[in-house]
């Protein structure tokens, strides 16, 4: 079986591009994960998923904690035969969830405890049984359990948030290292936080490397703060990780985030937005962000994209989107779904070929360019009186 490994194949100014390696499949870097929250990507069938170009997915440790259960899901065979997709998975931690659900959660050195959103049972979540919940699953790629902090917030609050986290990655580590897997070829990564405080990026990035994982999310960010200060907090803690590591920016974000972090050597994303973004009737295509609620779409013909991957863009008119999305058919939301993560995909494969030829920079340039031209000229409105 492969163990993980990451080979960087070229530079780009600080952008990369390279193969992660895991046990159960090669991630081609720079790559989006989509969200597979529950051990499903919302209204996508797996083949579906891997056909968009998605080599890995996410799934969340606190959803699968509460339902089915770790240790369900081990005596069925671990995540990957659940599921039925064979390829890479990472796991977050639940750190995300210490911010989103503080309203059903007690925090303390020890740990978080969550009352279930479900049927408000008590659920502990340590950085331990992290490990074990992770181990059990049968993830790839783990994440260690920090605390994720909402901006803006006190620089107190973050420090705090950020020195609680780095103790919690020590112990997570510890828990790794004497579970084994790393033995196995699976691998663990620590978790920058600090908020929008650089010198505290810098300073938790500086440990965790001292601890030593196998790669390193920078998390805590998109979360409140402008996208100037998410990106001036990447450029805070990328300088301080390890050239031979990926790094991994979670939970980001926008097409246009993507490429500025890119720029920046960030190796990974995840974000539930194009998925989220497709069940609401918006769609990201190279022409920029379209909602089909909009009524100029009720009589257009036009295919959404006729030179797209993706055959719901190629395939199905505007008019007959529209239609779906306003009247709520699950179609709808099944063929914007794979519509965007087809075009996240898409983004990513033109960065990794624009990388490794030394364009990044013209590559997200046309990129642009082709999202402020938009998808109809003005001339070409139809007329709807």
């Amino acid at each position: 079986m492969p163990r993980f490994s990451f080979a960087l194949k070229a530079l780009d100014g600080a952008a990369r591009t390279g193969e992660i390696t895991t046990p159960h499949g090669v991630i081609r870097t720079p790559a989006f994960m989509p969200v597979g929250t529950a051990a499903t990507v919302k209204s996508m069938h797996p083949h579906e998923v891997r056909e968009s170009g998605a080599d890995i997915l996410l799934v969340n440790t606190y959803h699968m904690m509460l339902r089915p259960g770790p240790e369900r899901v081990a005596r069925l065979s671990g995540l990957h035969s659940f599921m039925n997709w064979p390829h890479s998975i990472l796991t977050d931690s639940g750190g995300f969830q210490v911010m989103s659900l503080a309203g059903l959660r007690t925090l303390n050195e020890s740990g978080v405890t969550f009352r279930s959103h479900i049927d408000g049972s008590a659920h502990q979540l340590t950085p331990e049984r992290a490990v074990d919940i992770q181990n059990l699953l049968g993830a790839d790629i783990q994440m260690q359990l920090d605390e994720c902090v909402k901006l803006p917030a006190t620089p107190a609050d973050v420090e705090r948030a950020m020195r609680l986290s780095m103790r919690w990655g020590e112990r997570a580590r510890r828990a790794f290292l004497a579970s084994g897997r790393h033995t196995e070829g699976y691998a663990q990564y620590g978790i920058v936080q600090g908020g929008d405080q650089p010198a505290l990026r810098a300073e938790s990035a500086r440990a965790l490397v001292d601890i030593g994982f196998e790669g390193y999310g920078i998390g805590g960010l998109a979360v409140g703060e402008p996208q100037a200060v998410m990106l001036d907090m990447i450029a805070a803690s990328v300088p301080h990780l390890p050239l031979t590591s990926p790094r991994y920016l979670m939970g980001v974000g926008t097409p246009d985030d993507l490429l500025k972090a890119i720029a920046l050597g960030v190796d990974q994303f995840d974000c539930v937005m194009p998925t989220r973004s497709g069940r609401h009737g918006q769609v990201f295509t190279r022409f920029g962000k379209i909602n089909l609620r909009n009524a100029r779409h009720h009589d257009d013909p036009r295919p959404l994209d006729e030179h797209a991957a993706c055959p719901a863009a190629r395939d199905y008119s505007r008019a007959y989107l529209h239609h779906l999305v306003r009247c709520g058919e699950f179609l709808g939301a099944m063929l914007l779904s794979a519509i965007n993560l087809s075009y996240y995909q898409e983004l990513m494969a033109g960065a990794r070929q624009a990388i490794a030829a030394g364009g990044l920079q013209d590559y997200a340039a046309a990129v642009r360019e082709g999202w402020a031209r938009g998808d109809i000229a003005p001339w070409q409105e139809p007329d709807h009186a």
